[in-house]
């Protein structure tokens, strides 16, 4: 039961404030912020290749946001491991000839080499660098 009192009056739902409105420079548009920590040398290597381009009103937020996108245009350069590669397979075919069997023939010798480049016919499925 409610009170006689409070039965007559009407109850008034309380006004709400205006949102404020925010603060700084209008966001660029949807997508997820990023906060990172820059060091000295990076810093000044955004400033000289903002210094070099030609347009001087880049901000070091859009210099950052273009040099990410250049970074993720380039297709990643394979030809330094292939040096690499290279070197190590002449490297293990010397060792493989010093450690030949001589007394072997020519064809039994290079047989044997390529059964060892090739290794144990268990782990031809799972190597990575060889098509299957």
């Amino acid at each position: 039961m409610v009170p006689w009192l409070m039965a007559n009056e009407r109850v008034v739902p309380k006004k709400r404030a205006a949102p404020s409105r925010r603060r700084g420079p209008a966001p660029t548009g949807p997508g997820v912020q990023i906060g990172e920590r820059w060091h000295p040398p990076e810093i000044a290597a955004i400033d000289a290749w903002i210094a070099s381009s030609n347009d001087q009103t880049i901000t070091r937020a859009h210099a950052v946001r273009r040099l990410v996108a250049l970074g993720l245009s380039v297709k990643p350069s394979r030809a330094a491991g292939r040096g690499q590669r290279d070197r190590a397979a002449s490297l293990a075919n010397v060792q493989m000839d010093r450690m030949a069997d001589t007394s072997a023939s020519a064809e039994d010798q290079a047989t044997r080499k390529s059964r060892l480049l090739k290794g144990p016919s268990n782990f031809h499925d799972v190597r990575k660098d060889r098509s299957k």
